[in-house]
């Protein structure tokens, strides 16, 4: 991926390394608590093994950890500031590390990932990285790797934008879910769900997707004729259909 101009690279590095504080006075909220709950209902299992990408201080990374008893995350942030003070927050996780990176120069190889999780950092990262993202994250992956990502809705932050402009940081922008989806198909990966709901707002104030390796389809397997009748029999009994 293309390094950040320097000037621009020290402002985001400055930027985070303070934000690290008010992370940590933060804790765990109801934010995190739905990155992990969907990342689970994504088939996270017991054993895989996670790269955290734009990890913060690591709250999400140490929940993460929890489920994976039998596996590991690795969890890397452009702010040295904050990695550090994830090493000390996490330590007693010994399935959980901490890199600084912000992935222009990440490169373990023969290592691979079951999951890639994007915890509301895409946003941050400018749009003409993206496609170079995720070619290299393609790199550290196999057949059956997933890709979660997690976002504030496009139309939310450009509220955010024109109405409370202080609460945001160094770089927020609405990202296009077309740009970003045709990035990641580009790497490798399909589209398996996205989903626009409510977090903290009505107006439905975050985004996620889930994508897939798509390795090839080698069979299909056709479902129980009688759970298909029966989904076309509640259906219509659900709209009064009954001719």
């Amino acid at each position: 991926m293309q390094e950040p101009k320097p000037d621009q690279k020290d402002k985001v590095v400055s930027f985070y390394d303070q934000f690290a504080e008010k992370q940590q006075k933060t804790g765990i909220n109801s934010r995190h608590l739905s990155i992990l709950d969907k990342v689970k209902a994504a088939g996270l299992k017991s054993n895989h093994r996670i790269l955290e990408v734009g990890c913060g201080i690591g709250t999400v990374s140490h929940l993460l950890a929890t489920q994976v008893t039998n596996g590991e995350v690795l969890a890397v942030d452009i702010s040295p500031e904050s990695i550090e003070k994830a090493k000390v927050l996490w330590k007693s996780q010994a399935n959980l590390g901490f890199e600084v990176s912000d992935m222009s120069d990440f490169d373990k190889k023969g290592k691979t990932f079951d999951f890639f999780v994007f915890p509301d950092v895409l946003e941050h990262i400018p749009v003409d990285q993206h496609f170079r993202l995720f070619q290299n994250i393609s790199k550290h992956a196999h057949q059956e790797s997933v890709i979660f990502i997690h976002i504030p809705s496009p139309r939310y932050l450009q509220w955010m934008i024109e109405n409370e402009p202080e609460k945001l940081q160094v770089i927020d922008q609405p990202l296009d879910s077309g740009d970003l989806i045709k990035s990641i198909t580009n790497a490798g990966f399909y589209l398996e769900k996205m989903e626009t709901y409510s977090l903290f707002f009505a107006e439905k104030d975050y985004q996620y997707f889930v994508f897939r390796a798509a390795k090839p389809l080698k069979t299909s397997t056709p479902r129980s004729k009688w759970v298909v009748l029966k989904e076309r029999l509640l259906i219509r009994l659900k709209y009064g259909l009954t001719k």
